[in-house]
């Protein structure tokens, strides 16, 4: 799962420095990238976003105990889902230019009926995301994870591939690629492999005595918008009201800083989730708590040095990656502004993804859904006022704001509830961490502002360059400091590494 949300990043970052190539940050570019709000918005609404997080544990059980119970309830599951989708999206559809002016209301009446046809290109794409999450969640029951592995670099491709072949017709092409790429990737992937793998069940039912419980797990998350998912909507609605191509500053942006937190924390929290639900069946809390404590030391260990230094490399790393065709040096001195203002909360955002998971794998949804739903509610306001009087630069510190504030209110309830057993360490952890980064980056600083290479001459290679001896200066040092105050930290972790990590060891 690791090298899938890894690859798919990059698949990601392809498919943005194609866009940045072809558009760059305009008012097309925008318009597609604020067609996402209102379909992403149905999708968080229907629970698509942890659909497999809710139907995993009852699936489980349920397969347990009846093999042909478990078949009923999945089929009467994706019964109610099929309808639910179908009926919310037809709605959205019709909706559309009215749903375009709440999705980016600082534009144009001309370029929200732009907007308003992008939106129904895209919008059937979210059938195939719901209905492919009902056939990924049963792949992860059988803890066969590389077709959902599979899934976001098929979807990606087909977003670039729709995008260069109609390129003559604007950010359509794109749209089109979402649409091609959800049918393919998103559900007729997981759809083969669940049928031709152990086979596949599925009949229309409509009642299932498990059905209410399935809902009852799922209603927090329908009802409870929280700002995790929400954030990059918002940051397209407010980014709307900060000018011509805001937007898409903080798309790019955006994009860069979530590949550590996807690298990292989504996949540490994809992959332990069935694990710790597991433990948590078995009634086996010791062990889970050390589970739990294991990843978040982990995620931290990862997550802290890496963004440090992705800070100090920001600008040679959107030069390097986006600026090229109608992309020019203004729009990667704003970009890089902007992703180090996102990548100072990294950290909060891959403790929450964990931290989360546990609450889910104990088959708590509501506290998640409420905590995030207080902190949406406490950060539109925020969102406003911000930008405002910083306008795009707003919309950055407020988005950091938020995950900021929703992690720590995350871990106080969880310390409230459950104890301290999973926090264990993490505090003195995390402090050194910062501070052993902090020495390491320093040289990188002096690397990156001293130029080796004539950047008007060779813009790139002077970008790739910065990045590449940097990184090397940054590790070796922070490696070389962590065996010495912190070795009990990423000991584990470079034993996981293979020769390459037991010879940093050695």
């Amino acid at each position: 799962m690791g090298v899938s949300v890894l690859l798919s990043r990059f698949m990601g970052l392809i498919r943005d420095k194609v866009i940045s190539y072809l558009f760059g940050a305009t008012g097309d570019s925008d318009l597609y990238f604020a067609a996402f709000v209102i379909p992403d918005f149905i999708n968080y609404l229907l629970a698509g976003a942890y659909f497999s997080i809710t139907l995993i544990p009852l699936l489980s059980a349920y397969f347990e105990k009846n093999e042909e119970d478990g078949w009923h309830f999945f089929s009467t599951v994706f019964t109610w889902v099929t309808l639910l989708i179908s009926a919310v999206t037809a709605i959205a559809f019709g909706l559309a230019p009215r749903l375009a002016s709440f999705a980016a209301p600082g534009l144009s009446q001309e370029a929200l009926a732009r907007l308003a046809f992008f939106l129904r290109i895209i919008l059937p794409a979210q059938v195939c995301f719901l209905l492919g999450s009902c056939f990924s969640a049963l792949l992860f029951l059988r803890k066969q994870f590389l077709v959902p592995a599979l899934t976001p670099l098929v979807y990606n491709s087909m977003i670039i591939l729709g995008g260069v072949l109609m390129r003559h017709r604007g950010m359509e092409g794109f749209c089109w690629g979402v649409l091609a790429g959800a049918f393919i990737g998103n559900l007729c992937l997981p759809y083969l492999a669940a049928r031709f793998g152990h086979g596949l069940e599925l009949r229309f039912s409509i009642y299932h005595p498990g059905l209410k419980r399935f809902f009852v797990l799922a209603l927090p998350l329908m009802l409870g918008q929280s700002v995790v998912v929400l954030d990059e909507q918002l940051v397209r609605v407010f980014g709307s009201l900060a000018g011509v191509g805001a937007i898409s500053w903080l798309n790019y942006a955006r994009r860069i800083m979530l590949v550590p937190v996807g690298v990292v924390a989504q996949a540490a929290g994809v992959a332990s989730y069935p694990f710790l639900a597991e433990l948590v069946a078995r009634k086996e809390l010791v062990k889970f708590h050390q589970s739990l404590n294991s990843a978040l030391r982990g995620t931290l260990a990862f997550l802290v040095p890496l963004t440090i230094w992705m800070m100090a490399v920001s600008e040679p790393t959107i030069k390097l990656i986006f600026q090229q065709g109608n992309f020019g040096p203004a729009d990667t001195t704003r970009t890089s502004q902007l992703l180090q203002i996102m990548l100072v909360v990294v950290f909060c955002w891959g403790f929450q993804q964990v931290l989360g998971r546990a609450y889910y794998a104990r088959q708590d949804t509501l506290t998640p859904a409420i905590i995030g739903t207080v902190t949406t509610l406490i950060s539109i306001p925020v969102y406003y006022f911000t930008t405002l009087r910083f306008q795009v630069v707003g919309v950055a510190l407020a988005s950091s704001f938020s995950i900021a504030f929703y992690t720590g209110f995350l871990s106080l309830w969880w310390l409230h509830r459950f104890g301290k057993e999973a926090f264990t360490g993490l505090a003195s952890d995390f402090l050194k961490v910062v501070v052993l980064s902090c020495i390491s980056v320093f040289p990188a600083i002096l690397l990156v502002q001293f130029r080796f290479i004539d950047p008007d001459v060779h813009p790139y290679l002077e970008a790739l360059f910065a990045i590449g001896i940097s990184g090397m200066i940054f590790t070796l040092i922070f490696l070389l400091l962590s065996r010495f105050f912190i070795a009990d930290l990423v000991k584990p972790i470079l034993q996981k590494a293979g020769p390459l990590g037991h010879l940093l060891i050695r």
